[in-house]
């Protein structure tokens, strides 16, 4: 989220998770923590809509992550483009300086800036023809020769394949091959299915891999709501959190309504393991 210097791709994620201590922590629901936070999204841009209406929001659920232990914040770019953004900005000078607040939000809070941030494209494939798309993004990351490092992260409603009915290790040896990517793995996709697709991508990954559930909460499209009791509390959440990692997961988070309690203790369970006695005499 700042510029900083270009270095090798891999390198930088290794060095980046060496200085977490081996295990990296994202931060958890945006959306969702926007809404507990007040914020109305029925609307299209989504979670993008608090750039142009409350962006003093998106800048307090940042640092409220940050402060619960978050390693990695994700900007509120999800639905925020050109053409999403055209029709509520109303103005073109207004469209390219919303774009930016994007990245200069989550560095507002000078406690938080360092000198090596360094900017990560993450792109999150939930559509049909996942596995063309990705295809296409690939392509153009090498044509353009995009220096900014990315990561591909997948969902998956069965435990096996992607959300389009592709196959997840076919995505995720797609993403292998391209040296541009930092990290693999699986966002917005229940806790339960959560090991088994680790121990998937492992099959075709040599990249750190990456998980971001959701809470596992099912939710009504129809009544645009989600369903009460269906999803785990905090401390089941949490007590995989071992097990992801122990499976293979280098950087762990949250996605869909999880909240800065659970990256809060996500955080906690991985110092407690960095420190205990089992580990340290395994060093």
């Amino acid at each position: 989220m700042g510029s900083g210097n270009v270095e090798a791709p891999i390198s930088l994620m290794s060095d980046f998770l060496r200085q977490c201590g081996g295990v990296a922590v994202i931060d958890g629901g945006l959306a969702t923590e926007l809404e507990r936070n007040g914020a109305d999204l029925n609307d299209p841009l989504w979670s993008a809509k608090c750039l142009l209406t409350s962006p003093h929001l998106i800048r307090k659920v940042h640092l409220d992550y940050l402060e619960a232990g978050s390693d990695i914040i994700i900007t509120a770019s999800y639905q925020a483009t050109i053409q999403g953004l055209w029709p509520k900005a109303f103005l073109k000078e207004r469209v390219k300086p919303c774009l930016k607040e994007v990245w200069k939000l989550p560095l507002s809070h000078e406690i938080y800036i360092m000198e090596n941030v360094v900017n990560v494209s993450v792109m999150e494939l939930v559509m049909c023809q996942i596995s063309l798309k990705l295809r296409l993004l690939l392509s153009f990351l090498r044509k353009k020769d995009i220096k900014i490092p990315a990561w591909f992260a997948f969902n998956s409603k069965d435990g096996i394949n992607v959300v389009s009915g592709d196959s997840l290790l076919e995505c995720a040896a797609i993403a292998e091959a391209c040296k541009r990517v930092i990290a693999v793995g699986i966002n917005c996709t229940p806790p339960r299915f959560i090991h088994n697709l680790i121990l998937s991508v492992k099959k075709v990954t040599t990249k750190p891999i990456l998980i971001y559930p959701n809470s596992g909460e099912s939710y009504d499209p129809d009544r645009k709501e989600w369903v009460q009791n269906t999803g785990v509390s905090d401390e089941d959440f949490v007590s995989y959190v071992n097990t992801w990692c122990e499976a293979g997961a280098s950087l762990v988070g949250g996605c869909c309504r999880t909240t800065p309690n659970t990256i809060r203790a996500i955080h906690t369970t991985l110092v407690n393991k960095s420190n205990s006695p089992s580990l340290k005499l395994s060093l």
